[in-house]
């Protein structure tokens, strides 16, 4: 599979080099130059066939042939090490529940295949990558447990200073070794600019290899269609249409499910849910796409104001804007209805979610009211401790802590403050 730039000015490349770069020479995201459906026999088998091998057969056409078919399926079984349930809330409402891996949050998976994928390529190559990556909460940990020890890969992750929840800090400022982080006197955004600029900075790219692993990296977005998959053999027998609604910050696992759904997965329909940060739901209404300044919300994992993802939603469409809007819609959510979500789902079903999960259970029932006969799939995308205090105050319940955190909840704090571009570029240069 070859890839090409979304800004349509730069070589075409295949994946092994957008994976090391990240991002393209003009800026631009890579996006695959082809995407060939899968064979109607696979969704029509797709009982009898594991996780692993709904995976390996997804993801084969986008990485062949620079990682043979051996490699490609060691790396699968170690990102799927752990499961991805499926929860009924009501009759018309499920979860799944993408939170069971080491680090509590669905981007376990991209950071676990891309780490892998990195390691494959950098196996036989004595310079070394810096991963830089920008998180507004849950990257940050998966990207450090997903590199920690990759030979050849070290890893710098910018996290905005008190916007992050106490666990996300520990989880990326304690594993040390390859693993470094950057507190932020900022906002994700902020984090996010700086990190674009160093891959443009010759004075540094000219010296060091960058690559990114936020989802503008295609090895860690890509693995993300996995989820939809899982679900949809979980729920196919029972519900005919199946709408899936994703809690949306940068936009990339909602993009990956409608990757899936181009490779042939029955979806009906895709729901962005938004915090306060609700850039592409006004999109959808006016079709201006204006960028905005970031709010924090108690939901802080979507506090994103320019979703770099969108852009390649938008090439799923055909820049279409009618097409999109058929297949996407998008409602937003302040912090009081979301705490009130938690308490329903609390008191109503038993169930205890985090923030970013309430905000979908949301997006599910203003869905159901226009479209009674669907079946929402709500994406709980972190364990509920992650945001501890939040949890605890609006359900008036102690919520277990699991092995997962314990491990690190103790653990000294390590990381170095910066305010601007000047001080990440410093640094980085200091550890050449």
């Amino acid at each position: 599979m070859n890839y090409y730039s979304l800004n349509k000015r730069a070589p075409i490349s295949s994946f092994a080099n957008a994976v090391i770069k990240g991002l393209a020479p003009d800026r631009g995201l890579y996006f695959p130059e082809d995407i060939k459906p899968l064979p109607k026999s696979f969704f029509d088998t797709i009982d009898n066939k594991s996780y692993e091998t709904i995976a390996y057969e997804a993801i084969q056409q986008f990485v062949d042939p620079e990682i043979p078919q051996d490699i490609l399926k060691q790396i699968v079984k170690e990102t799927l090490s752990f499961d991805f349930p499926v929860v009924q809330i009501n009759d018309s409402i499920s979860t799944l529940e993408l939170f069971h891996g080491p680090t509590m949050a669905f981007k376990d998976v991209g950071a676990r295949f891309m780490a892998r994928c990195l390691g494959h390529f950098n196996k036989d190559n004595n310079e070394e990558v810096t991963v830089l990556v920008a998180t507004s909460g849950d990257t940050g940990g998966a990207v450090a447990n997903g590199f920690l020890g990759v030979k050849g890969v070290n890893v710098v992750i910018l996290y905005p200073s008190g916007k992050v929840s106490d666990i996300q800090e520990k989880q990326l400022t304690t594993l040390g070794q390859n693993i470094r982080a950057l507190e932020v006197d900022g906002v994700f955004d902020d984090c996010q600019d700086m990190v674009k600029k160093a891959f443009l900075d010759d004075s540094i790219t000219s010296k060091m290899q960058l690559t990114s692993a936020n989802s503008i990296n295609v090895a860690r977005w890509l693995p993300q269609l996995f989820y939809f998959m899982f679900a949809y053999k979980q729920l196919h027998k029972q519900h005919d249409d199946i709408v899936f609604v994703v809690p949306s910050g940068n936009f990339g696992n909602i993009c990956a499910g409608m990757v899936a759904q181009q490779l042939g997965l029955p979806v009906k329909h895709f729901v962005a849910a938004n915090n306060a940060n609700h850039v592409v739901t006004t999109y959808l209404e006016n079709e201006a796409y204006e960028p905005q300044p970031t709010t924090a919300t108690i939901s802080n994992a979507m506090d994103v104001g320019n979703p770099s993802n969108f852009v390649r939603i938008q090439e799923i469409y055909g820049h279409d804007f009618e097409r999109l809007k058929n297949n996407l819609s998008s409602y937003h959510y302040t912090d009081d209805e979301t705490r009130s979500a938690m308490l329903e789902l609390y008191q109503k079903y038993d169930y205890v979610a985090d923030p970013h999960g309430a905000v979908g259970y949301l997006g599910c029932k203003d869905y159901l009211e226009a479209n009674p006969n669907a079946h929402c799939v709500f994406l709980e995308t972190a364990h509920p401790v992650k945001f501890l205090d939040v949890v605890e105050n609006t359900i008036g319940q102690r919520v277990p802590i699991p092995e997962q955190i314990k491990t690190v909840i103790d653990k000294e704090k390590v990381a170095t403050k910066i305010k601007s571009y000047q001080e990440l570029k410093s640094f980085l240069l200091s550890t050449i």
